[in-house]
């Protein structure tokens, strides 16, 4: 019988990536989004359906894991991947409703989507909520203070529901991607000049792509890590290894 996962935030870039890696690999997906429009893709696929839902309201998040429970009959992985983000100006005159929204969704949505899901996971004896965080969870971006309190805060409440849900089966991990080659930048809206500074700090000269984090995100859900939980997976080319400027060096011509 197929595994059965819901992936949030599945309507674009990494959320949709993982969502089609999962299904590829026999999954039955439900794949969650707040925007309808971007969920078209999911139509008339054989074992994926498309859910609208607002991770931070509660009767979205019960909707989700009926809608798994109803289609599919079960439920045995997560993906927490819907997210915002957003620059707050300290000073800003919506500053705070910027903050509490950002923080809505990704911090109250991390809580909710372990409180509605983690109890059928544990009911069909165990299962994997990955929790997609960002390397802003552990570092600071100018602009962006709210941004990064709601990714250290879905990192710490992961880690602290590995504690909660590990003695019942449920393993809770994080995946914290670092830049990655979204639809912003496919767009053709950053110059070549903007690409080049965006890639100077990373230590692999360039941005991921939505694959490879699915990837890492896939990994963290499968049986392959079943002996892994409240663990944070820096899937960023290097970036917070990097503890200043980094300075590709020269390749040497010796032999």
């Amino acid at each position: 019988m197929p595994q059965v996962a819901i992936v949030t935030g599945a309507g674009t870039g990494i959320g949709q990536a993982t969502a089609q890696m999962l299904h590829a690999r026999g999954y039955n997906v439900v794949a969650a989004d707040l925007n309808s429009e971007a969920l078209a893709w999911t139509g008339g696929i054989k074992g994926l359906i498309g859910v609208v839902a607002d991770v931070s309201i509660e009767s979205d998040n019960e909707a989700m894991v009926n809608a798994a429970l109803d289609t599919f009959g079960g439920l045995d992985a997560v993906v927490l991947n819907a997210g915002i983000a957003r620059r707050t100006h300290w000073e800003a005159e919506d500053a705070i409703d910027t903050y509490d929204r950002i923080m809505s969704v990704n911090a109250r949505g991390v809580v909710l989507g372990i409180r509605h899901t983690a109890p059928k996971m544990a009911e069909r004896g165990g299962g994997a909520i990955v929790v997609v965080a960002s390397t802003s969870g552990v570092r600071a971006d100018p602009e962006r203070f709210a941004y990064n309190a709601s990714k250290a805060a879905a990192i710490n409440l992961a880690r602290a529901a590995a504690l909660d849900w590990g003695v019942r089966g449920v393993r809770v991990n994080v995946m914290a991607p670092g830049p990655t080659m979204t639809s912003i930048f496919q767009g053709g809206k950053l110059t070549p000049d903007h690409l080049a500074e965006l890639t100077r700090n990373i230590p692999l000269q360039r941005l991921g792509t939505p694959d490879e984090q699915a990837e890492a995100i896939c990994f963290l859900a499968s049986p392959a890590a079943s002996f892994i939980t409240g663990a944070v997976l820096m899937c960023d080319g290097g970036v917070t290894a990097n503890a200043g400027i980094f300075a590709p060096p020269a390749l040497s011509t010796d032999q």
